[in-house]
Formats: structure tokens, sequence, C-alpha cells
């Protein structure tokens, strides 16, 4: 199996997606890890496994309609594993295993399968205390932005998954990479001042473009180095709002193909004026728990 993973918009060749199958039904409320989820569980409107598992079959015909090859985790009966981006990520031609959640540990057992098709050396373990999430690695040319927290409170927040340490040995592994802190605002109650992961509110578009949501970013001068990277009139900007509904994360099939959902009218439209093809896929109950295309993805190869 061939690791080729450069940026997130070329060619897509291969990639897993998640699965919603045998998902554990209504979590308990001590057992949410973001506040989305936790919101829908209060008002009755948590996700049905089957209304994921028809959202996630349409993703996966239009990636194969465009001859991409897709992986789906093994299943563990009871057990959530929609969200595949956290668990493990590819740079270049490393697969790098995530130190996620407790909870969430035993999500990579499921790709057993896939990982003893690569080669032994191809495989980056982190220690224990460098904590990072595949949501947080944003690959743009011969940068690698990382969305962190390095807080002195950060254990207090189950919204904080990647810290400082994390980053440092990420950079390790790739010393001809610049590594970029972009640091992220939290919560652990209010989903719509908590950024989970970095491409919650940041995610590249074709070869220049960027969605950019301004209110997540707790470091101005970060912030504005961001925008900048891009140009202002590159860049599309969401609000909270927008922001909650996951608009930030859709999904680059190539250069000029996005995966969109149908709601986020406003987005595609500007999509369309800059020349993408925009595919459309309800993820409305995928969304819930506060993931969306790019969430449930985790490519493999992508064309150089």
């Amino acid at each position: 199996m061939i690791l080729n993973i450069l940026d997130e918009t070329s060619p897509l060749e291969s990639l897993v997606v998640g699965i919603a199958n045998s998902n554990g039904g209504v979590p308990d409320l001590n057992n949410i890890y973001d506040p989305k989820s936790r919101s829908h569980i209060l008002s009755g409107t948590y996700p049905k496994e089957i209304d994921m598992i028809n959202e996630l079959d349409c993703f996966v015909s239009i990636l194969k309609s465009y001859g991409i090859r897709v992986f789906r985790p093994g299943l563990i009966k009871d057990y959530n594993q929609i969200y595949s981006r956290d668990i493990g990520f590819v740079i270049e031609n490393k697969f790098i295993k995530s130190n996620v959640l407790p909870i969430r540990a035993k999500e990579i057992n499921a790709l057993k399968y896939l990982l003893d098709s690569f080669t032994s050396n191809s495989i980056i373990t982190f220690p224990d205390d460098a904590h990072i999430e595949g949501g947080d690695v944003v690959l743009h040319k011969n940068k690698i932005y990382i969305g962190a927290y390095i807080k002195s409170d950060y254990p207090d927040y189950i919204t904080a998954r990647t810290n400082l340490r994390g980053l440092e040995v990420l950079q390790g592994h790739f010393p001809n990479k610049e590594v970029v802190l972009l640091e992220l605002n939290k919560s652990n109650i209010d989903p719509k001042k908590n950024i989970l992961h970095l491409d919650c509110c940041f995610q590249p578009i074709g070869k220049s473009f960027a969605i950019i949501h301004k209110e997540g970013f707790s470091n101005n001068n970060q912030l504005s180095e961001l925008i900048q990277d891009f140009g202002i009139k590159n860049c599309f900007f969401i609000d909270s709002d927008e922001m909650f509904e996951m608009m930030s994360n859709v999904f680059s099939i190539n250069n000029k193909t996005v995966i969109s959902d149908p709601s986020f009218k406003r987005l595609n439209r500007w999509l369309v004026l800059k020349g993408f093809t925009v595919e459309k896929v309800s993820f409305r109950e995928v969304a819930k728990q506060e993931g969306l295309f790019r969430c449930v993805t985790l490519p493999i190869s992508r064309k150089k």
C-alpha cells in the first residue's frame, strides 16, 4: 500500500471512511467528549444510527464514482467509529498513530488489516505525553498547520486534543517542513465557542483558497499570518453559526472538486464562482457529533 499525502487537495486515490454501524446508541452524558453531542442529547435530537449510515453510504458512493479506493474500519460492536480522521493521519509517506482520548483508544485496532499492509518503518508512534489528533493537522504547500491548546489548564478541557509536546514531536519527524502553531479556543460546554479541531475553523481549498472562522483562534498574530498565507481576497470567512454547522469541514476530491453539504448555500455559491465543482451530500445527522466530511476521512494517498 502506497502512502502519499502532501496536501489537502491533490487528486485523491485512496482513503478510510468511518462507519456508524453498531455505534453504541445515545451515550451517557458522562462519556461525552464534545459539547455539540451533549447539546443534542439534552434536546433529544442525538442522531440515529441508520440515518448516519445512510449519509456515510451516500458520501462513499460519490467518492467511488471518482474512482477512489475506499477502505472502512473493521466493526467494533457498540463503539463509535465515525470520525476516522482523528485516530491517525498520513504526511508524505508516513502514517502517524494519534494519541487520542482513552475512550477512543480501541478505534485504531479496527484498521489493523490496513496498517499491516504498510512497511514497519512507515508507521510513527508518539510518546504518551505527546497528544495529537488528525483533525488538528492541516497540510498546505511546505507547511504543516497544527491546531493546539498550550495553556496551563489544558487538562481541564476534554475538547483540547493536541498539545505543544505533540507539535514538537511531529516537527522532529518532519524537519524539512515548516510546522505552524495555531492556538484554538476551547469550551467544554458551548459548541459555538469550542473549536474541537483545527479543521473546524480552517481548511485550504484548491491551490490558493481557504475557509476560515476568525473567532476560532486565540492568537491574533497567528491568525493574521494565516490569512496572509492565502491572501484576504482568497479567504472565505464564516461566522460562529456557520462554524457550528461545520461549514469549514468540507472535503476536497481534487483541486477543483469539493464535497459539501447542500445546506451550505453561501459557501457553495462562492465555490462555484471560484470555478469549483461542488458535489452535495447531506450530512446533517453526522454533524450532530461535531464532525463532518473531513472528520470522517483518513486519506491514504493523493497523486503527486
